[in-house]
């Protein structure tokens, strides 16, 4: 059967390369983005199997109009990509209330709004797979990037929950784990920086930000290798609720499991010393 994707942040990036993977498996692409003339630079002019939308999925009324319009040119929606998102970085206490609302707006509540939009026609259908673009930092805290972090654990309780409640209806729910990858993350243009520094973290957040800047460009993980996995997972009978992109996102999984045993074990006197 021809599968219908939507997809958020299809200009570049993951976005972009699951797109791309996904019409050249024969599947009709809706692909979204903030700056339309950059999706279709990208993807190329619509066509049979390609429409492309503006979206900025903060909107919630601009979710909607989108999501209707994929319904009435490809007459439903089969695979969901919620890949839109960016990536704060700073110190919490160097952050403000804006930086919070606007990491969690596209990170987290952009993710809500689409998928709120695009549930109805997949339980309609009695089908569907979402994939969720999460992030090593859903596994595990790292300084200089809580709000990020933040953004991505939030996405991976709202995953597994949704996953329960919608495998009744044949809908599958999948976390997409990405460890380091050469999308542009790191792009200067991708990044935002908390601009209320306080002195005690200036030789950290210098250490950080050459950190960060010293990666972008050499991310081992390949965004073209990952896109292929997630047009085979649409096709899988029972795909994972999680699946871990790259050996570095394996390692620092095998490593919080290994963690996370260590100290239960540890505690699990007093843990279970806590009943009536």
């Amino acid at each position: 059967m021809q599968k219908t994707w939507f997809i958020t942040g299809a200009s570049r990036g993951f976005g972009y390369e699951i797109a791309k993977a996904a019409l050249s498996a024969g599947a009709r692409v809706v692909a979204t983005g903030r700056d339309l003339a950059k999706v279709r630079s990208a993807l190329g002019a619509d066509g049979d199997r390609l429409l492309s939308l503006h979206l900025d999925v903060s909107d919630a009324d601009e979710v909607r109009s989108a999501v209707a319009a994929a319904v009435a040119r490809f007459d439903g929606i089969d695979v969901l990509v919620n890949n839109a998102g960016y990536g704060h970085l700073g110190f919490f206490e160097e952050t403000t209330n804006e930086d919070v609302q606007t990491q969690l707006a596209t990170n987290l509540f952009g993710v809500l709004n689409v998928t709120r939009a695009v549930l109805p026609v997949m339980r309609s259908a009695r089908r569907g797979r979402i994939f969720n673009l999460s992030s090593v930092a859903g596994l595990r805290g790292m300084e200089f990037s809580s709000l990020y972090c933040t953004s991505k654990f939030a996405l991976e309780g709202f995953s597994e929950s949704l996953s329960h409640e919608v495998a009744p209806f044949g809908i599958f729910v999948t976390l997409i784990e990405p460890g380091p990858f050469r999308t542009g993350f790191l792009a200067k243009e991708s990044l935002r920086i908390s601009m209320n520094p306080i002195a005690d973290y200036d030789d950290r957040r210098k250490r950080a930000r050459s950190s960060f800047e010293e990666r972008d460009g050499q991310q081992p993980g390949d965004p073209a290798k990952l896109a292929e996995a997630l047009v085979q997972l649409a096709d899988e009978g029972a795909p994972p609720m999680r699946l871990t992109a790259g050996a570095y996102a394996v390692r620092v999984l095998d490593e919080k499991l290994t963690d996370m045993r260590a100290e239960l074990e540890t505690w699990r006197r007093v843990s279970l010393g806590m009943d009536y």
